[in-house]
């Protein structure tokens, strides 16, 4: 799911403000959902004219095969991350 965010800060400090952690292995971020590693929203941001365009999406499990960046995922059409773009949305907003 693709949408754009207006921000003031630097993209570290506004994805940590909206609960957000670097992701240890690429430039994108992540939120747990409970106390396990996955499900996790991973979220990765490119820079575009004034503001950043986020590509979100929903890690509902690990990669299954050693070597592999596959993994099960919801890219669109799901309730979850409908309301986490609006979360965002509305956080920034403020």
């Amino acid at each position: 799911m693709k949408f754009t965010l207006e921000t003031k800060e630097n993209r570290l400090n506004t994805m940590r403000h909206l609960g957000y952690h670097p992701h240890p292995k690429n430039e994108s971020f992540i939120r747990r959902l409970g106390s396990n590693q996955f499900p996790r929203f991973h979220i990765y941001l490119k820079e575009v004219g004034s503001g950043l365009e986020a590509a979100l999406h929903l890690d509902q499990k690990g990669v299954c095969y050693h070597g592999q960046t596959a993994h099960s995922g919801d890219y669109e059409n799901n309730q979850a991350l409908d309301q986490e773009k609006e979360r965002i949305i509305n956080f920034l907003s403020k």
